[in-house]
C-alpha cells in the first residue's frame, strides 16, 4: 500500500501515515505474499507503488538488470532510502503516479504491483499504463488484497471502506484485483487466493498471480 499524495495534507497524512504503512506492509503476512511472486521478476523491471522499498529484499540480483521504482508519495520514498543502498542492481526511482509514468513504452520484461492497487487512485489508467511499458511477451506479478464475495466480511469491507481509507493512505479495502487487471486487458495465470488470517480478517483475501498481455 502506498500513502496517498496531497500538498495539503495533515502532519498524521505526511508523518503518521507513511509509518504506518511501511510498518504493517513488512509484517509475516505480507512478506510470505511478496516472497513467493517477487522473485519472479527478471530483466527490466517497473514497480509501481514502489513506496517504502519493502519488495527491494525479495528482487533475485541474477535476474533482474534494471529496476524502475515508481511512487508519486515523497513521505514513502524518503523511507525507501536505507532499503535502496542496499540492493545490488541497477536501480531507478521517479517520484510520478502510476496513471502517467514517465517511462518509455515497450522497456518492461516485467512490471510488479503490489499492495498499490488498493491506493491507486485510477487503476484501469494504471494499467493501461502497464501494458504500454511492457514488451510484448513480458508480464504482471501482483500481489494485492481484495473483497470477499457473499460473505459478512465483504459486507463489513465496504461500511469501513471510506474511514479506513483516512487512516491507511488511501487504502480501499473492497477493491476486485484479479477482476481490475482482467478488465485491464489482461490474461490471469498461477492466480491463487486466500483469507487473510484473523487479525488482518480487514483486508479479506489475498490475491497473488501473474499476468500476460491478451
Amino acid at each position: 500500500m502506498t500513502a496517498m499524495t496531497n500538498a495539503r495534507r495533515s502532519v498524521f497524512d505526511r508523518r503518521i501515515v507513511p509509518a504506518l504503512v511501511n510498518t504493517v506492509c513488512a509484517t509475516r503476512t505480507f512478506a510470505n505474499s511478496r516472497g513467493r511472486i517477487v522473485p519472479k521478476a527478471e530483466g527490466v523491471v517497473v514497480e509501481a507503488g514502489f513506496g517504502s522499498g519493502l519488495n527491494l529484499a525479495y528482487y533475485d540480483p541474477e535476474k533482474v538488470d534494471m529496476l524502475i521504482g515508481v511512487d508519486p508519495d515523497e513521505a514513502m520514498l524518503r523511507l525507501s532510502e536505507e532499503r535502496q543502498a542496499a540492493v545490488q542492481f541497477d536501480l531507478r526511482v521517479i517520484r510520478a503516479g502510476a496513471e502517467a509514468m514517465p517511462i518509455e513504452s515497450g522497456i518492461a520484461d516485467t512490471v510488479v504491483v503490489a499492495y498499490s492497487l488498493c491506493t491507486i487512485p485510477e487503476p484501469q489508467r494504471a494499467l493501461a499504463e502497464f501494458r504500454r511499458v511492457l514488451k510484448p511477451g513480458g508480464r504482471l506479478l501482483f500481489v494485492e488484497h481484495g473483497r470477499v464475495d457473499r460473505s459478512w466480511c465483504g459486507w463489513l469491507q465496504d461500511r469501513i471502506n471510506r474511514p479506513w481509507g483516512k487512516i491507511a493512505g488511501g487504502c480501499n479495502l473492497n477493491r476486485c484485483p484479479a477482476q481490475m487487471i482482467k478488465e485491464g486487458g489482461f490474461a490471469l495465470g498461477n492466480l491463487r487466493a486466500e483469507r487473510f488470517p484473523a487479525h488482518l480478517f480487514q483486508f479479506g483475501l489475498h490475491w497473488t498471480g501473474e499476468a500476460r498481455l491478451r
